[in-house]
């Protein structure tokens, strides 16, 4: 393991020599992840991008990598659509997720390689890390943080960082 590595685990995350709270899948750590088992993926991931709403984080707080969300962008979640575990826009007649959410869980968020771009149907999709709803309250499968600890993340990630999942 690397520094550089984020190390997620039933206790918490670590990551550049800090203990971090957070919350997994209310369905723990799976090493067969199924579309809505509501578990997190184990195995090592990386991050491929950074999503955020600009109407509540100014782009200036964040890298300079890091993407708007816009008002139609969802994420596809049904595995018979053949964009299946990506970026989509509204209308989209697949069952989808909205990724500008009248919740702040979505403010800021880190996508995950988890089973992209050629994606299975039916392994799951979109393994974030985001904000939590409650500290240690479980996720669909997502990672989630505190939101300080997850922008503190989001100005630490390099190319190189990779979710490790030990389950």
């Amino acid at each position: 393991m690397r520094q550089t590595d984020l190390v997620i685990d039933r206790m918490g995350a670590w990551f550049h020599g800090r203990r971090l709270p957070c919350a997994i899948g209310r369905g723990g750590i799976a090493r067969d992840k199924r579309e809505g088992d509501g578990a997190t993926p184990a195995g090592v991931h990386g991050i491929v991008g950074m999503l955020y709403r600009p109407d509540r984080i100014a782009a200036a707080a964040l890298p300079d990598w890091a993407v708007p969300i816009g008002p139609s962008d969802l994420w596809s979640d049904d595995p018979r659509d053949e964009d299946y575990n990506l970026m989509v826009r509204a209308p989209h007649r697949w069952s989808h997720e909205r990724l500008r959410r009248p919740d702040p869980l979505y403010d800021l968020v880190l996508l995950t390689d988890w089973n992209w771009p050629q994606a299975e149907p039916g392994r799951g999709s979109a393994i974030f890390l985001h904000r939590w709803r409650a500290p240690r309250r479980g996720t669909a499968g997502c990672i989630a943080f505190a939101p300080r600890d997850l922008l503190w993340i989001a100005w630490r990630i390099r190319h190189s960082t990779r979710v490790i999942v030990r389950g």
